[in-house]
């Protein structure tokens, strides 16, 4: 360890991995840093496909004919990809923010918010033309490795860190690089895919001016600065007239191709279909926000009369009635949208949680294991724990809080409590301390403090000095928040206390 905080050998094992990481991009040709191998990178994404597609809305279930069509075009575009060979997947998300992204290895998802803004098969194309690029130049894998050199770096910055007011920044940047893979692609990395995604097209017999269109669509977009794309698509994938530019130029030196309106509209004729629907539930989404529930429910009944099969509708009509205080009717509503859709996590966590306020604990924990089973939620992880203290699995419980406290707001402040319980009930002399005092007759005494919550019985100290030790036991329990004076028969000190240290060496929780 002591090695590996040298910031010598830490800028050492950077050359090293600079040298030895080097590897071809398959689009470009270029040799580019890559410390994780293609197999690795293909685990990765494989790991984080589904967890990542639960948290941002499952997938969209009510159509599995647009699912197909469009999986068939990305499977069209990955064969004339530089990585045919990569476990493609292609899926629709069931999420009203326009977006799309692409994990390592292949794994991509676009939502059914950006689906509502094209206009053809080519433009969807462009899409996941751009996405594939973004997998089969291990893109991906670039920003973990400059996450890795990043942590590699901070470990040495570290070492004149330590113990100074920016070591929690320290801390908390070194932990970057574990998450590198998942933040926004640089410039580069964005003109890289626009370029080569319209070669994909063009191989794939797509009409590359649709790459153009949509560029310049996002742009006037994003000057508006609309919420949804502000918040979606430009946030992982930022328009510019640049782009516009490059993706113009490209388009003239590649051959025209086949736009598919038609079969395109077909394939989007449900989504069509249900986007009143879809309108009235961000509607009903936002007065719940604003505690307006009655309201919710109006423009719920509106969103499940046109489309009923519709899980999100009936989860928000849940806490819509949780919120009126009508708990049957929101068990009734959450127990119908999970039926809608048995594989997502959410209307689970909602019902569990539901039905543990309601003192239900043996249903309630049943949802909240399937929840945290789909998606391991800082919510659910808190129930776990709960559950676990219960049973005296102290440990379990810790790291179940640890997760819980993560979400930040009342979670967290009743996580960490139930955190400080349980130091109290496995490390109660944690909670005492021991100073070292001189009476007026220079006697030596000991001021012991109780800053735990809780009575303390049996607080044993141990005072030593010149590698003698003596043991004192507090004769009465010691109340939250109290502090005595301890006679130690030890005296009279002719010089100071320096000499002499005392040490909390147990106590118990009085029950």
């Amino acid at each position: 360890m002591q090695r590996l905080l040298n910031p010598v050998y830490a800028l050492c094992l950077i050359a090293v991995l600079l040298l030895a990481g080097c590897e071809v991009n398959p689009v470009t040709g270029k040799n580019e840093l890559s410390l994780i191998s293609p197999r690795q990178e293909i685990a990765l994404g494989e790991k984080n496909y589904a967890p990542s597609r639960q948290s941002q809305g499952g997938d969209y279930c009510l159509d599995a004919g647009l699912q197909a069509y469009v999986s068939s075009v990305g499977s069209r575009l990955a064969a004339e990809s530089d990585r045919p060979d990569l476990p493609y997947e292609f899926v629709v998300l069931n999420n009203s923010v326009p977006n799309a992204w692409a994990l390592p290895g292949g794994k991509i998802a676009i939502n059914r918010g950006l689906l509502d803004y094209l206009d053809d098969e080519a433009q969807l194309a462009a899409v996941l033309a751009h996405e594939i690029v973004h997998a089969a130049a291990r893109h991906g894998a670039s920003q973990i490795s400059r996450g890795t050199l990043a942590n590699i770096g901070m470990l040495a910055v570290g070492v004149g860190t330590q113990g100074r007011d920016n070591s929690q920044l320290y801390a908390a940047a070194s932990q970057l690089g574990a998450a590198a893979w998942m933040a926004k692609y640089g410039r580069d990395d964005e003109l890289e895919s626009d370029y080569y995604g319209m070669d994909y097209m063009a191989r794939a017999g797509y009409e590359p001016q649709a790459a153009v269109e949509l560029q310049r669509t996002f742009v006037k977009l994003s000057e508006g600065r609309q919420a949804d794309f502000i918040s979606g698509l430009f946030a992982s994938h930022p328009p510019s007239v640049r782009r516009v530019e490059a993706n113009s130029a490209r388009a003239k030196m590649l051959p025209r191709g086949e736009r598919h309106r038609e079969r395109y509209q077909a394939a989007m004729a449900q989504l069509q279909k249900d986007a009143p629907a879809y309108r009235a539930q961000q509607a009903a989404a936002a007065a719940v926000n604003k505690k307006q529930a009655k309201k919710a429910l109006v423009a719920l009944d509106k969103a499940v009369a046109i489309q009923p099969q519709e899980s999100a509708f009936w989860e928000l009509r849940g806490q819509a009635w949780k919120q009126m205080n009508n708990l049957a009717n929101a068990d009734r509503a959450f127990t119908t949208a999970i039926s809608k859709n048995p594989e997502y996590f959410s209307p689970y966590l909602a019902r569990g949680v539901l039905r543990h306020e309601r003192g239900q604990t043996g249903l309630a924990l049943t949802d909240i294991k399937r929840s945290y089973a789909l998606l391991p939620t800082p919510t659910a992880s808190y129930y776990l724990g709960e559950e676990a203290m219960a049973g005296e699995q102290y440990s379990l419980a810790t790291n179940y809080f640890k997760q819980a406290y993560q979400a930040g707001g009342d979670i967290a402040a009743r996580s960490q409590q139930r955190l400080q319980a349980i130091k109290l009930e496995l490390q109660p002399e944690s909670f005492i301390t021991a100073q070292l005092l001189l009476s007026d007759r220079r006697e030596l005494l000991v001021r012991t403090t109780n800053h735990s919550p809780a009575t303390m019985a049996r607080v044993q100290l141990r005072i030593s000095v010149a590698g003698q030790a003596s043991y004192l036991t507090l004769p009465q329990p010691l109340a939250a928040g109290q502090s005595v004076n301890l006679g130690t028969g030890l005296g009279p000190i002719v010089d100071s206390t320096a000499q002499y240290q005392v040490e909390v060496t147990g106590a118990a929780v009085s029950r």
